[in-house]
């Protein structure tokens, strides 16, 4: 992953945290884990995590349906030539750490 590469999957990051968290109720806390960018910065993956657990899919079509406002926003804050199409997915991987981190309490 080039430098370029790894600033704007921050700033995306960091934009998207900050839209989902104005954007969404309050009833489940979404969190943005991280943002993967295609090496050519035509596609990002937004990855996130809900609590309650039993939102995520609630939460993961809210996002989607919110893909072109995110884009609007990203598109006022960064200057790009062209802004990335934004996926979300829910970060299992986070969830998988959070188990294990929780069964090594035990």
């Amino acid at each position: 992953m080039s430098l370029r590469t790894e600033r704007v999957s921050e700033l995306v990051k960091k934009l998207a945290a900050e839209f989902l968290s104005r954007e969404a109720d309050k009833s489940s806390i979404i969190t943005v884990t991280r943002a993967n960018i295609s090496d050519d910065l035509k596609n990002a993956t937004i990855f996130f995590s809900v609590y309650p657990e039993a939102s995520e899919d609630a939460a993961l079509n809210f996002a989607k349906r919110k893909r072109s406002e995110l884009k609007k926003h990203v598109k006022s804050k960064l200057r790009m030539k062209r802004i990335p199409f934004f996926d979300f997915e829910i970060d299992y991987g986070e969830k998988n750490r959070q188990r294990i981190d929780e069964l090594s309490n035990k």
